[in-house]
């Protein structure tokens, strides 16, 4: 079976429990974004919450931030062996808004050496190597530096095998974020599209997982959006609709506020404690909790 690639080494794929799929442990973002609650800069805050989500049968966790949201990879490698957890990072990008002006000025073979060497060799010439990769879209645009990240991410793909996952603003442009990568020759089984309970249409869900992709739900407990309500149904109208091995749930806890270890809430504890008993006792079978948390994510992640 192939192996999931970790900050810490290559592991077995098999056996893993709980998998959250969207989280953030260190991040930085750029002086653009003004709301600095999106800084999580406290090794020890961070590593108290990874210790949390263990504590609570947390298995492996897949880190979310990439080269343009301040990324720390050997902060992550040390952090995971601390809480004993092993975690996957990322190479890739956001959004438009956030990149850096390289991301321009590099042509697209450039960006893609790029993203291939923190896979194969290291993330920014260190010896801890990416696991995932991802591009982003605007909301309901796609800017042109993020067809030609989208591009990029593409390409890189095929040379190392490494899955993608796709930032969507409020769940926009998905669908045409999938056009980019299929017009690359990406086989869509190895994409997941994030934040899709941001817009919390299943047509658009079924539209996604029909493609072959995996749809991405992050944004549980967060009832600024949505009460969890809604994500129940939209769960509930896949698997109706016979998808139940496209879908992966995570909380993007990507804010000090959200996060126990910083003195904020509901944490990485939520879904574990909370948002899963709740899926049992909406009605959702065990064997399809089981593959949004384990299976889908192992199917996903197990390319090396």
């Amino acid at each position: 079976m192939a192996r999931i690639r970790t900050v810490t080494g290559d592991i077995d794929a098999e056996g893993l429990g709980l998998i959250y799929t969207h989280e953030h442990l260190i991040t930085n973002p750029p002086s653009v974004q003004k709301d600095r609650d999106l800084e999580l800069s406290s090794y020890e805050c961070s590593l108290r919450e990874l210790t949390i989500f263990k504590e609570h049968g947390g298995a492996l966790l897949v880190e979310a931030t990439t080269l343009d949201y301040g990324r720390d990879p050997a902060a992550m490698a040390r952090m995971s062996r601390e809480a004993g957890v092993p975690v996957v990072a990322v190479s890739g990008f956001n959004k438009a808004a956030y990149f850096p002006l390289w991301v321009e000025t590099t042509p697209v073979n450039g960006i893609v050496d790029k993203l291939v060497g923190d896979v194969v060799a290291g993330m920014d010439g260190g010896p801890h190597k990416a696991g995932h990769l991802k591009s982003g879209g605007s909301y309901n645009f796609i800017h042109a530096l993020e067809d030609k990240t989208t591009r990029a991410v593409a390409r890189a793909h095929k040379e190392t095998g490494a899955p993608i996952w796709l930032h969507t603003e409020a769940g926009t442009m998905g669908l045409e974020m999938l056009d980019i990568l299929e017009s690359e020759g990406v086989d869509l089984e190895a994409v997941v599209v994030g934040h899709s309970d941001r817009n919390p249409d299943p047509w658009y869900h079924a539209s996604i997982a029909g493609r072959g992709a995996t749809v991405q739900f992050d944004g549980v407990s967060k009832v600024k959006y949505h009460p969890d309500s809604v994500r129940i149904a939209c769960i509930k109208a896949l698997v109706d609709a016979g998808h139940a091995q496209r879908l992966m749930i995570s909380g993007d806890m990507g804010r000090a506020s959200y996060l126990a270890g910083y003195g904020g809430g509901p944490g990485f504890a939520f879904i574990a404690s909370k948002f899963i008993p709740r899926m049992r006792a909406e009605g959702i079978e065990a064997d399809v909790i089981d593959a949004i948390f384990k299976s889908n994510p192992v199917r996903w992640l197990a390319r090396f």
